[in-house]
């Protein structure tokens, strides 16, 4: 694979250093699955779909909830929309502790994951400056101490924070104008052709792609990424392999 030549780097963070590539809501259900909740795909994700609204409409995630906590609260309202349309049949307790299941489940996927994406980003941090763009609830800062990753960006852009969202290519001009460089000195690393590829062409950045299962609604064109690479590790021959 070729080298590309940047001077600083932009990360998305859900899906891209946190799973590695497989939408959210595959995970999610990857541990429905294993914790036996009684669901099936299509309910699961329009509970999946009701729960991301919810969230971003209301205050429920704080500013202290570290990933645990998010998970937690993520997993309890999509239980809660299943039981009140009457697709599940249990007691609070048995619900809250599905939950706990389902979310202790996806934090240690997530740990696994960090392992090694973990890694790359701390030496890419020693040869690039590298900024945080992300879609979150407002308590991105918290998460990234609780997964030791908070001393390797140069700045965070978060949505809740500055106002605007993903696929707004502006949020991605804010994440170029925080690490200080020429647009076509930048690249952006994520998961989300849509919401990271499209926007972040559109303001003129280089772009890799780390492809994987996503969402399954997404119109793609693969040659508006710089690269494409179906693994976080293979962005060690890109930038650090010179």
């Amino acid at each position: 694979m070729n080298n590309i030549e940047v001077k600083g780097i932009i990360f998305d963070f859900g899906g891209t250093i946190d799973t590695n590539s497989i939408h959210w809501a595959e995970v999610l259900w990857r541990y429905y699955k294993e914790c036996k909740a009684p669901v099936e795909y299509q309910d699961f994700r329009d509970a999946y779909v009701f729960a991301e609204r919810a969230l971003a409409k209301y205050p429920y995630i704080q500013p202290y909830h570290n990933f645990l906590d998010l998970l937690k609260i993520k997993v309890n309202l999509e239980l809660e929309y299943l039981l009140t349309e009457h697709i599940i049949d249990m007691d609070v307790i048995e619900l809250q502790q599905l939950a706990i299941n389902i979310a202790e489940g996806c934090y240690g996927f997530v740990l696994d994951v960090l392992a090694v994406t973990r890694p790359i980003i701390d030496e890419l941090s020693h040869r690039y400056p590298l900024v945080l763009v992300s879609n979150f609830y407002g308590n991105i800062e918290t998460i990234l101490a609780d997964f030791k990753l908070d001393s390797y960006f140069k700045s965070i852009v978060e949505s809740s924070v500055v106002g605007v969202r993903k696929p707004d290519p502006a949020i991605y001009q804010l994440g170029v104008d925080a690490i200080g460089l020429k647009v076509d000195e930048v690249l952006v690393v994520g998961d989300s052709f849509s919401k990271d590829v499209v926007p972040a062409k559109k303001v003129g950045c280089k772009v890799v792609w780390l492809q994987g299962k996503g969402w399954g609604n997404e119109e793609i064109d693969n040659s508006l990424p710089d690269f494409i690479i179906t693994d976080f590790k293979q962005l060690s021959a890109i930038l650090l392999e010179k």
